[in-house]
This record gives C-alpha cells, sequence and structure tokens, in this order.
C-alpha cells in the first residue's frame, strides 16, 4: 500500500513532475505547462533520486523524459526565484547549481538508455536535461538555444562540455549568439540524435515501453525506424549548410572575443554584420567567460566541465551583470541592460581568470 501511495503521489496530475514505471521504462513527465516546463530545485530533488533508482533496477531498462503542454519540453531553470535568492546571499543560488549540474553529470553517466523527447522549446536548463543523454528525439516543433549570455549568465548544464564538440564551431556560435535551431536543424547541428514528427511522439513512446528487456541497441533500432530521412532534394539545402559550418569555423576560430568582433567586421557580409549587432547586446563579461568556457571544455570530461562551470555559476552570483540581465530581459522587460562593464576591453584577463579559479571546499563534488 505505502509503494502505492507513493507512486500515485508521483502521477498526480498537479504535481510538478511525473515519474512513472511505465512497461520496461521509467517516464519522467516535466509538468509545468503553464511555465513552459521550467524546473526549480524541487523537480530536481524529485528527480534525480528516481534516476538513480531506476539505473539500478533490474526491471527498468530505460527511461524516458519529455514534458506536457505541447509548448515546450523544458524552458529552463526557474531564473527569477534564483536571481531573488542571489541577492540576499540565500544557499539556495549554491544549492539549485550544485544539485542541477550534479543531475546533469547523472544523466550522462546513466548507464541505462535515456531517450528525451524535446517536442518544443528546449532551452538552457532544459538542454541540460536532454543533451547529454543517449537519444535526443527532436521534431518539427524543436526551439533549441542557449540564451544565457543575454542575461548576463553563460551556456552552462555541461555547454562547455557538448557546444565546442559540435562541427564547424557552431557550438561557439551558439553560445556567444544565443542562436535559435529550429526543427530538424537541431538534429542537423547534432543536437538531436532524431527527427521524428510530433504527432508520432505518443506511438513511439508506447513502441518503446513495450519493448521486452530491450538493449540500447533494441531502443536505438525503434528511433531509427521513426527517424525521417533527409530526401535527396534537400541536399542543396545541405550543400549551403555545409557553407554556413565553414562560414562559422572561419568566423569563430579566434582566441578572444576581440578577434571574433575583428573577423566579423572584416567580412561585412550582412549575415556577419547582423551577428555584430547581436554580440553588441550581450554582456562583454558574459562573452568572455564563455569564450574561454568553451575553449577550455573542448579538451575536458563532463565532470570537469560542470566542476569548472560551478565555479563560474558562483561568480555570476557574486557579480552584477546576472541581476541585470535578468532585471531588463525577464522582469521589467525593457531589453536595455545596463552592463558593467559595458565594453569587452574593460573585461579584464585578470576578471576572468578569477571566476575559473577553485572554490577550495565549496568546489562541486561529483
Amino acid at each position: 500500500i505505502l509503494q502505492h501511495l507513493n507512486m500515485s503521489k508521483h502521477t498526480d496530475s498537479t504535481a510538478e513532475v511525473l515519474l512513472e514505471k511505465r512497461g520496461c521504462a521509467g517516464v519522467i513527465t516535466l509538468n509545468r505547462p503553464k511555465a513552459l516546463n521550467a524546473f526549480n530545485l524541487s523537480m530536481i530533488r524529485q528527480i534525480y533520486p528516481q534516476l538513480k533508482t531506476w539505473e539500478k533496477d533490474p526491471e527498468t531498462f530505460l527511461i524516458i523524459i519529455k514534458g506536457t503542454g505541447g509548448k515546450a519540453f523544458c524552458a529552463g531553470g526557474d531564473i527569477r526565484v534564483i536571481t531573488d535568492a542571489g541577492k540576499v546571499g540565500d544557499r539556495l543560488a549554491q544549492d539549485f547549481f550544485r544539485e542541477e549540474y550534479t543531475l546533469n553529470n547523472a544523466i550522462g553517466t546513466c548507464q541505462k538508455p535515456y531517450v528525451a523527447l524535446i517536442d518544443g522549446i528546449t532551452m538552457g536548463g532544459g538542454v541540460g536535461l536532454s543533451v547529454h543523454g543517449h537519444f535526443r528525439v527532436a521534431t518539427e516543433k524543436t526551439v533549441f538555444a542557449m540564451p544565457e549570455t543575454a542575461i548576463g549568465l553563460f551556456p552552462d548544464v555541461g555547454g562547455g562540455y557538448f557546444l565546442p564538440r559540435l562541427p564547424g564551431k557552431i557550438g561557439y556560435y551558439l553560445a556567444l549568439t544565443g542562436f535559435r535551431l529550429k526543427g530538424r536543424d537541431s538534429q542537423k547541428a547534432g543536437i538531436a540524435t532524431h527527427f521524428v514528427e510530433s504527432e508520432k511522439l505518443p506511438a513511439l513512446e508506447k513502441d518503446l515501453i513495450a519493448l521486452k528487456s530491450p538493449s540500447k541497441e533494441n531502443v536505438a533500432d525503434v528511433l531509427n525506424s521513426y527517424h525521417m530521412k533527409v530526401i535527396w532534394w534537400n541536399q542543396i539545402i545541405h550543400l549551403s549548410h555545409m557553407r554556413l559550418f565553414f562560414f562559422f569555423f572561419s568566423l569563430f576560430s579566434a582566441n578572444s572575443m576581440e578577434e571574433i568582433i575583428q573577423n566579423l567586421k572584416q567580412d561585412g557580409s550582412p549575415f556577419a554584420l547582423k551577428q555584430l549587432e547581436t554580440l553588441n547586446k550581450m554582456s562583454p563579461t558574459s562573452l568572455k567567460m564563455t569564450l574561454r568556457q568553451l575553449r577550455e571544455g573542448a579538451s575536458m570530461n563532463l565532470q570537469d566541465v560542470l566542476i569548472m562551470e560551478y565555479r563560474l555559476s558562483q561568480a555570476c552570483m557574486n557579480g552584477h551583470d546576472f541581476y541585470e540581465g535578468v532585471r531588463a530581459v525577464l522582469i521589467d522587460k525593457d531589453q536595455v541592460p545596463k552592463w558593467k562593464p559595458a565594453t569587452l576591453e574593460e573585461v579584464t584577463d585578470e576578471f576572468v581568470d578569477n571566476c575559473f579559479k577553485s572554490l577550495g571546499n565549496s568546489d562541486l563534488k561529483l
């Protein structure tokens, strides 16, 4: 009876996250549709132990994570709550990042096949709940972005690990500009592993759940059977994609933000000038922090990246731009943040170095 009560508590339709054992699978459903399934600390604290339990359970063969409401998989972490906590020095500003990154690591090291159905908006923290798993299924409704530089943060949740590993420096472009990849482009860029029409997801989920003691290969076979292959005429589009990759590579292969800005100015094409305009709106501190995060993360494992990112998160919590960015973009919505420092030149190497320094006993332990 107790176990039954425990399960029904988790499947209550008003709960913020539903955790259900269905067939061979453990199913995680983010259930805050009005908030675009943004997650908070209490949701992390429910998902993490359940994920660990399912990972050890011989009767659970795969894990599926999805969102409700049809608009979003997950729009990220509940930023406003973190902002309020950080302003008054509340522990939540440490606990949230520490526990979120610990969950990201658990997903990245999960021994069972992990399938994220990234149908709809998938941004920031929502990327961290999906991209480190074995399989990510995008649909025509997928909107992927890491928009953190616009709010004085950096593309965290392991962005320093997966972004520099995307082809042709596109990860650097996505990290610095916050550009939104839509639909199939998220699969072409390497964010998603499969592309399935949104209306076919319930059938796909049913087929996955019905598998008998599946291996990772069996799960992959089902996903491949639903995956929409690119038709031959798309090769023309593919060629323009190749040109774009070359473009990113030449413009974003630089050692400093100043160099990237110089590359864009020298290129002078409408596309390059549009990127300049975008970068000029971002927090200069965030841009410098992010470029270094990706350059260093390119040769680190996921655990070391998350330890590095926890240090950066605390530097942001103790700084100015994060609170100002959240004010301008999410609270007052005037979209005119007053960054301090206001220019890239004023963000010194010494300041950036300090953001990456060990926190000693307060470092993230994985």
